[in-house]
């Protein structure tokens, strides 16, 4: 009996991420000889990474049915804040007072400013019932504005050979950053089918009248949230600046652009309620194998924008069609 297409359809809509990235690697392996070594492997892993971190946070975003729009710019800030307490210290010249800070003190104030304005991301959306895409818009315009300032438009660098290893070091044959990401979507994979908080983040996008009425605090679980993609976002600015050895005023632009694509992708619907972690994953191993595959092609950084737009655009329609035969 011949099997239609509609039996293979939950298939297809399973693997799909898998499917794309075999296309996706077989069609650059065919058109760059480059693309298929150990050298340029590492490279694409540890280029993921950042995303890996700061797409884990999105995930759990979307999957209450938000958006965080800031990602880039609080990962601009907090590796901003990081390398100027590392580098400079805080100057207090009115009190004859200079505090200088440890490379851990330095990464935990990163991490503080990231979680601080995730935090505020989520209080003012549940605080003033403002849409995420409102609150985080504004909030990425705020984070960049007060990178600016921090950095004074000029790169902060000399961060030291402590700091750069966390973005450019190897562990046992496995670069640094790839270990980290490793280990936030551990943390994160247990949280989301293991924990209390994880089946409230997939009862609130499921329906978040029904969770209310089940007795969830919904605020509380945004606030918290908004708060775990503030820090992640801090650790993927720690990785950027640590592997650039610089604080760049202008770090994480469209880094969000990359992150949605990525959760989108990997399957997270936009609408809550659908996804995991390990879908973002796959989405982030598209995204990072996309862009290495198009620098490698020698593709114009313009096109190299228009392709993602198309990506992303052609990812949330397969997941209205989806949606739509569930």
């Amino acid at each position: 009996m011949q099997l239609s297409l509609p039996t293979y359809r939950p298939v297809l809509t399973r693997f799909q991420s898998l499917i794309a990235l075999f296309v996706l690697c077989l069609g650059i392996s065919l058109l760059s000889d480059k693309f298929l070594t150990v050298a340029n492997f590492w490279n694409v892993l540890r280029q993921i990474s950042v995303n890996v971190c700061i797409s884990t946070g999105m995930t759990l975003v979307i999957l209450t049915a938000g958006i965080d729009l800031s990602i880039g710019s609080v990962l601009a800030l907090s590796g901003a804040i990081t390398a100027g307490l590392l580098r400079n210290g805080i100057q207090l010249p009115a009190a004859n007072l200079y505090i200088g800070f440890t490379l851990l003190g330095a990464m935990l104030a990163g991490l503080g400013t990231g979680s601080a304005l995730g935090w505020f991301n989520g209080w003012a959306i549940t605080r003033f019932k403002l849409p995420p895409f409102v609150a985080t818009l504004a909030m990425l315009t705020i984070a960049r504005g007060l990178t600016m300032l921090w950095t004074e438009g000029f790169p902060i660098t000399g961060l030291g050979d402590s700091f750069t290893y966390l973005g450019t070091g190897w562990l046992l044959g496995i670069p640094v950053p790839v270990w980290l990401s490793v280990i936030v979507v551990t943390v994160a994979v247990f949280m989301t089918n293991k924990t209390r908080l994880g089946r409230y983040i997939y009862a609130i996008g499921g329906s978040e009248s029904a969770a209310r009425l089940s007795g969830v605090n919904i605020d509380r679980i945004k606030i918290a949230v908004y708060t775990i993609a503030g820090a992640l976002a801090a650790v993927g600015g720690l990785l950027v600046t640590s592997r650039l050895d610089s604080a760049q005023p202008n770090a994480g632009v469209s880094y969000e652009l990359d992150s949605i694509a990525a959760v989108v992708i990997g399957g997270t619907s936009l609408s809550g309620g659908r996804g995991n972690i390990l879908g973002t994953v796959q989405g982030a191993i598209i995204i990072g194998v996309l862009n290495n595959g198009l620098v490698l092609l020698n593709v114009s950084p313009f096109w190299q924008q228009v392709v993602k737009g198309l990506v992303i655009l052609l990812a949330v329609i397969i997941d209205k069609s989806n949606a739509k035969t569930e």
